[in-house]
């Protein structure tokens, strides 16, 4: 029986306090029942402000039954009840079949160039990230005689150095990510010593994330063979979860109403995904489609009985790699661990341990954010293809975080050009804007790209991504017993 906890990813925690984003769609009453019966979401042109006149104004309904041209060129035919849209408007809900080109033709359309790594630029930026994380390190040392982490009181200082020096060494990993995908070096050697070391660094294996993150680019938005952020949905057996994510929130609304109610249940999940996510996802393949059963990255063998045999997620050769990265983990694990109990818990926690679940946070809300919004959907094995997995990724305007750029910059602009990436992951972090660009002016109707600040996108997803319901082809997430003026 495959057991599917509920945990994830994102960062900033504070973002519980900030304020609500974008527009959503009518919650389920009478006077809405008329408009959501069948509607076609007009994608390509997509107009910013009248986008919800189509759907809702005088004319948004069309029951007639139109010809299959027609369909083609006002989108696809879904039902809008209790559905809520975020900053992009509902455009992932309007995409059909016929809207995604041939791998092929994407492929052709990106400068031959973006697809080639160049080991000395590559180097250079992990010198960037290296030196930045070492210096936030001598920092914290300088600081340790003056302010004791034993103390309560240094607590704060402690804090925003764990914020600092993690926003920093996340750069390290994006690019220790890099290594996994081959975007690093042509010299592979090299690719791996750096991977290896810099993924052991983080306590995770190197290996096994390799062969689960390049599953996770394979199935992005896969209901059942997807490899994170998974939603919960109406084809897993009740006996299977945990708990029943729908079931949860609604309780939290009726025992402290609406407002607080959903609030509270934003707040559990920021806390879930973005603190305790990423390990529950090493650990126990938390978030993972159910078919594989449960998972390890540290032990290879599948920890419950997999629906797909053929589909585990370490099969074959990747057994033996998954022990080989546990040497270098091992190491790192056991370094720590005597840190501690020579200098003491505080002191490793101050100097590593807060740091890293910084990055781990950071890691679940890009990992998160890029795939999950109100309106974009997931699919079954059906109805699944790569290309339209690649293009239900959403860019999001990292570079907005602070007035300079400067963390976009320091995390090599992995959450702006993600689409790029997800579509070829060979593509190097500093050719990936060229990739993007390129992408955007031959696609534009199937690009997505969500404006809405980063602490309101991920406030939203917290409050309106419990888990989902099938409409013909898609899976939508359900958010039928929520006030629309509470999601905004």
């Amino acid at each position: 029986m495959a057991l599917r906890p509920r945990a994830i990813p994102a960062l900033l925690a504070t973002a519980a306090a900030c304020n609500y984003a974008s527009a959503f769609a009518p919650a389920p009453n009478s006077a809405s029942l008329a408009r959501t019966r069948s509607t076609r979401v007009n994608i390509a042109t997509s107009p910013p402000a009248s986008v919800i006149d189509t759907l809702f104004g005088a004319g948004g309904n069309n029951n007639n039954d139109d010809d299959d041209q027609q369909q083609e060129r006002t989108g696809a035919l879904i039902d809008l009840e209790g559905i809520a849209f975020s900053g992009l408007k509902g455009k992932a809900l309007s995409l059909t079949d016929a809207d995604f080109p041939e791998k092929g033709a994407v492929k052709g359309v990106i400068p031959k160039d973006c697809f080639e790594p160049d080991t000395a630029r590559s180097l250079g930026y992990l010198s960037v990230s290296l030196v930045g994380t070492a210096l936030c390190t001598a920092g914290g040392f300088a600081a340790l005689p003056l302010l004791d982490p034993a103390n309560v009181l240094t607590l704060p200082f402690w804090l925003a150095y764990s914020a600092v020096t993690g926003t920093v060494a996340m750069g390290l990993w994006v690019l220790a990510h890099e290594c996994g995908h081959g975007a690093f070096s042509k010299d592979r050697d090299l690719q791996d010593a750096v991977g290896y070391a810099l993924h052991s660094f983080f306590l995770v294996p190197y290996y096994s994330w390799q062969r689960s993150h390049a599953v996770h680019h394979q199935y992005t938005n896969h209901m059942e063979l997807g490899e994170t952020h998974v939603p919960d949905g109406p084809d897993v057996p009740l006996e299977e979860k945990l708990y029943e994510p729908i079931g949860a929130r609604n309780a939290l609304l009726e025992q402290f109403g609406q407002e607080r109610g959903l609030q509270l249940w934003a707040g559990i999940q920021a806390f879930l995904h973005l603190i305790i996510g990423w390990p529950a996802y090493l650990w126990i393949g938390a978030t993972g489609g159910p078919e594989r059963g449960m998972t390890n990255h540290y032990y290879p063998e599948p920890l419950t009985l997999p629906r797909q045999p053929k589909k585990e997620l370490f099969p074959g050769k990747w057994k033996e790699k998954v022990y080989k990265s546990d040497i270098g983990v091992a190491f790192v694990g056991a370094s720590a661990l005597a840190w501690a109990a020579c200098n003491g818990v505080p002191e490793m926690m101050a100097m590593y341990g807060g740091p890293l679940i910084v990055v781990n946070a950071w890691l679940v809300l890009y990992t998160w954010l890029q795939h999950t919004d109100v309106d974009v959907p997931h699919f079954n094995g059906e109805d699944h293809t790569y290309v339209k997995g690649a293009f239900h990724t959403i860019d999001r305007p990292y570079d907005q975080l602070d007035p300079w750029g400067a963390i976009d910059f320091l995390h090599h602009q992995i959450g702006t050009t993600h689409v790029a990436h997800h579509f070829d992951s060979s593509i190097p972090h500093y050719k990936a804007q060229a990739a993007t660009d390129a992408i955007k002016e031959a696609f534009p109707e199937i690009y997505l790209y969500d404006p809405t600040p980063i602490p309101q996108a991920l406030w939203r997803v917290c409050k309106g991504c419990a888990a989902v319901e099938k409409r013909g082809d898609k899976y939508i997430w359900n958010n039928r017993d929520v006030q629309e003026e509470l999601l905004q």
